[in-house]
């Protein structure tokens, strides 16, 4: 059997699965090319495969400075894997076979389908096509709004560049900056301009592209919109307020502080202050809402919007003996379950993760590790400081939770199922609950 004969009979998951771990090696490679390394500098493998990693997750995690690092050449193969990353392998893939003219198959729609969270296969060449259009128009406005910024601070190449990397970064909910010293956004933290535009792009990226289609489509008429976009929007807002008045109550920061990194906390990354000098209220906020992170097809992670929308339907159905719906719909059959079961695989996740990193590097206390982990987890790539001191065991361990946060614990829980059907029944049991 060749290798392309033995990925066809894959099941669209693994395929999935094995082109983001693909990637993922071939990012490290080139990352580690003498060309992609600035003069005088050393970067280990653990880095490169780490940077690598945290691109194609669209998470942010930094082992190493990618501006004080990487040569021109090397943030653009960094930036190369934040847009592959946050499109989609499958995506990308598919694009590239329809610019050059090839048909995409029923297997290629397949995994589309399955990539996108999609609950039919119909328009999909349409749909792939929009994603391309809808990427290209707010990454290239948000370049612009963004120079205008950094032109202030930087020579015109530069700014130009600098401008790309970052609207290719906020778009795909990726914190990377090229800026060097490690200081991400925080010198910008009271310009106001800087601040709105990369959430309108954080924004924007994390609705999901089903939902700015949508929106666009029905020219913003909120009662015109599916339940799904409702959901969507509504948790959301929800949420940004939620996180912007606590992080306010709890943090001595400005207003537009609190609402940027309660933007950014939904798996964005990005940085106006420096969170070890957040109470612990504060990063308890921030753990929460990048542990719900962004909305299904879009550019974040996290159990997403439309998960902990389910739990609290099912939750109020449980307590009130009501049916579960919502803006005039009826909750699908079975979201409740499909959405414990996300949340309790995530839990799971994050709290053995958190474990094996407080074994592996003892030196940490709960809060850091925790923090760390569920950021890996939400694709977020928010820290207290802690990632560039972490042991290499710690390091190939969030790798691992940063490829499960992109992927969806689902669908990583589904790669090993191989038979179709139960070959026994048995009676029903009893068993008490609660």
């Amino acid at each position: 059997m060749t290798p392309i004969q033995f990925i066809k009979r894959q099941p669209p998951g693994r395929i999935i699965a094995m082109g983001f771990a693909l990637t993922i090696l071939a990012g490290s490679i080139l990352l580690m090319l003498p060309c992609s390394i600035q003069d005088g500098v050393t970067v280990r493998y653990i880095d490169a495969l780490y940077t690598s990693t945290s691109a194609v997750c669209v998470t942010g995690l930094i082992a190493i400075d990618a501006g004080d690092t990487f040569t021109p050449l090397g943030q653009f193969f960094l930036g190369s894997l934040i847009q592959v990353g946050g499109l989609g392998v499958t995506a990308v893939g598919a694009g590239i076979m329809i610019a050059i003219g090839r048909r995409v198959n029923l297997k290629g729609r397949t995994l589309i389908q399955e990539a996108m969270n999609l609950d039919s296969g119909k328009g999909l060449v349409r749909f792939i096509k929009s994603i391309f259009i809808t990427t290209m128009i707010f990454e290239l406005t948000g370049a612009v709004l963004s120079f205008l910024v950094f032109r202030r601070d930087f020579p015109l190449i530069k700014a130009i560049g600098v401008s790309l990397f970052h609207s290719v970064a906020a778009f795909n909910n990726s914190g990377f900056d090229i800026l060097g010293g490690g200081t991400n956004l925080i010198p910008y933290q009271n310009d106001v301009l800087m601040n709105l535009v990369t959430c309108g792009l954080i924004i924007s990226g994390g609705i999901g592209f089903l939902v700015i289609r949508e929106l666009w489509a029905l020219k913003f008429r909120w009662k015109k919109l599916s339940m799904h976009a409702k959901v969507v929007i509504s948790m959301s807002a929800a949420l940004l307020a939620a996180g912007t008045i606590l992080l306010k109550l709890t943090e001595d920061i400005t207003w537009m502080g609190a609402f940027f990194n309660s933007v950014s906390a939904r798996t964005a990354g990005f940085s106006t202050y420096p969170l070890k000098d957040f109470t612990t209220a504060g990063l308890m906020v921030m753990i929460v809402l990048m542990f719900i992170g962004a909305s299904p097809g879009s550019t974040g992670g996290g159990i997403k919007t439309s998960t902990f929308f389910a739990l609290i339907q099912g939750i109020k159905r449980a307590a009130t003996n009501h049916s579960e719906k919502a803006f005039h719909y009826s909750m699908p059959q079975g979201s409740f379950r499909k959405a414990a079961v996300i949340t309790l695989l995530a839990l799971t996740v994050v709290s053995a993760g958190t474990y094996l990193m407080l074994v592996m590097d003892p030196y940490l206390n709960l809060q850091d590790a925790l923090f760390e982990v569920t950021s890996a987890f939400g694709t977020v790539g928010l820290s207290t400081g802690i990632t560039a001191t972490l042991s290499d065991g710690s390091k190939l361990l969030s790798i691992f939770i940063m490829y499960i946060g992109r992927l969806g614990p689902l669908t990583i829980a589904t790669l090993w199922h191989f038979t179709s059907g139960e070959r026994a029944s048995y009676p029903a049991g009893n068993i008490a609950i609660g």
